[in-house]
């Protein structure tokens, strides 16, 4: 672990500062979920590749990381959902929780530590807004439903602090919503009254949370009050994050997040992907077409805290293709390709002495050059360059020891430095979450999934290969390069193994 060499931006300075967790060694990350109502939509794997990405590079790094994600499980959302398909809202909730959790487990995203849900939260929700209330910080209103509880905005001067608005300017665009009955416009709901809908009893009765109150809760039951990173999407920074800090410190003291970070916007027609603008493309929508590295991949490829632009592109023929999602998965692709040919190369041979060459320069430092990146503030664009340029010489290897077979104390050195290339492209890949799969696991669903989607039968394919193969070996070129062209038009790849290796194929994307 290097001591003060991981620098982030925090949002609330505005400035990149070095990580200094509470409790040396030890880092705590609280990221906000998903709301389970529906399937998430790519925006939403942006945010959590970008903090799965975070959590990663600092265990890389030495630190020990107690990582929490929640889930919004009780919300108005939900119950609209739950409504309309005559279903209970738990009962929803817990189902798309798991189709979520998938869907960011195919993106490559851990677990979280903990995983707390609002449900399970009610006692810590509760009796946080009862410290509230208790310092006046709080107060009750009631309603035709029954009681609700408020956060009065101006009892805590340092609103506006992590949007860096002026709290007048803020009032100007506030409302009241008709049937509120708040003092201030500017104050939200920590509790609300549910009628004959889904809550629970409290001391101001049957009620449910607000929308901020319950990562308050949340975060210090399981980080305790004070801890080091809180993350989100852009879009939570007001009023949610801005909330969060309101209540956590007029109940705890500052700061209640020593770091703030953001993800920024996935983009349609640079316009952000939204399920309220209608502009969204589900994360399963992208897995039926595209591998789900490779969306870790592309969204990899810009600088988390920047805006992404997502292409969607409608064929023809009618099919919705993501060209910049398909660049990536044939990128990643590459990199699978290049390990199972390292691996080959190396012949089981282990790593050595990579030696003072070029080649076992860039072998020896391209582990540490990632790190370096992703200390500058999680620079993934410039470690994914590390990778590519490690992957270009790994296949630089690769053909000298192929040509080597007459050579065989040449042919050693090198297969030694293919055994390091392999360790380190490993090494270089796991903070970023990509290769986390064997060659043979990533080939079998990227096939199973093409053939799908071209509506291919493999039988069919491996009966058109072995006509071409038949072909080639009565001499007979014209039918041969017939058949590779109708397997072409098709979408299947054909490669020739040198040495009478006999014939691969593999379907494009």
């Amino acid at each position: 672990m290097s001591s003060g060499s991981v620098r982030l931006y925090n949002t609330m300075t505005q400035r990149l500062e070095a990580l200094d967790p509470i409790e040396p060694g030890r880092v705590s990350v609280y990221v906000c979920g998903l709301t389970t109502y529906d399937h998430a939509h790519a925006g939403h794997a942006r945010t959590n590749v970008a903090f799965d990405v975070l959590v990663r590079f600092l265990r890389a790094r030495g630190y020990q990381v107690t990582y929490v994600r929640n889930v919004t499980d009780v919300d108005d959302k939900i119950l609209k959902r739950a409504a309309e398909r005559g279903e209970l809202p738990l009962d929803l909730s817990r189902r798309m929780a798991r189709v979520n959790a998938d869907e960011l487990r195919r993106c490559g995203c851990l677990e979280p530590d903990f995983e707390p849900r609002v449900s399970e939260s009610i006692p810590d929700i509760v009796s946080l807004i009862e410290k509230l209330v208790a310092s006046g910080a709080a107060y009750a209103a009631e309603t035709d439903q029954g009681t609700d509880v408020y956060f009065a905005v101006r009892a805590f001067p340092g609103y506006g602090k992590l949007s860096h608005s002026n709290i007048d300017d803020l009032l100007a665009g506030a409302r009241v919503e008709v049937g509120e009955i708040k003092r201030d416009p500017l104050d939200f709901a920590l509790w609300k009254a549910s009628g004959e809908t889904l809550g629970w009893d409290s001391p101001w009765g049957k009620g449910r949370p607000g929308w901020h109150i319950e990562c308050s809760a949340m975060a210090a039951a399981l980080l305790t009050p004070h801890f080091d990173i809180h993350g989100g999407g852009m879009d939570l920074k007001f009023p949610h994050h801005e909330n969060e800090i309101a209540q956590s410190e007029s109940a705890w003291g500052a700061p209640f997040a020593r770091i703030w970070m953001h993800a920024g916007f996935l983009e349609v027609d640079s316009v952000k992907m939204s399920k309220s603008l209608g502009n969204f493309v589900t994360i399963a929508q992208v897995l039926e077409r595209n591998d789900g590295e490779a969306l870790r991949y592309f969204l990899c490829g810009a600088h988390y805290r920047g805006p992404v632009s997502f292409d969607v592109v409608t064929l023809p023929d009618g099919r919705v293709v993501f060209p910049g999602i398909d660049e990536a998965e044939r990128r990643v692709e590459y990199l699978y390709v290049t390990r199972d040919a390292l691996v080959a190369a190396a012949g089981g041979m282990r790593a050595g002495d990579e030696g003072p060459g070029v080649q076992a320069k860039v072998v020896r430092q391209a582990a540490n050059r990632v790190l370096i990146a992703l200390d500058n503030d999680l620079n993934t664009s410039v470690a994914l360059s590390v990778v590519a340029e490690l992957a270009k010489v790994g296949n630089d290897v690769v053909m000298q020891v192929q040509k080597q077979r007459k050579d065989p104390a040449a042919q050693a050195v090198s297969r030694a430095l293919a055994a390091a290339a392999v360790e380190s492209l490993d090494a270089c890949c796991a903070p970023l979450g990509l290769l986390q799969a064997s060659g043979e696991e990533f080939f079998a669903r990227t096939r199973a999934r093409r053939l799908k989607l071209r509506g291919l039968d493999p039988a069919a394919v491996e009966a058109k290969v072995k006509q071409r193969v038949t072909a080639r070996e009565a001499k007979d070129f014209a039918r041969a390069d017939a058949v590779r062209t109708e397997l072409t038009a098709l979408g299947v790849e054909l490669q020739d193994v040198p040495g009478g290796g006999g014939t691969t194929w593999r379907v494009t994307i």
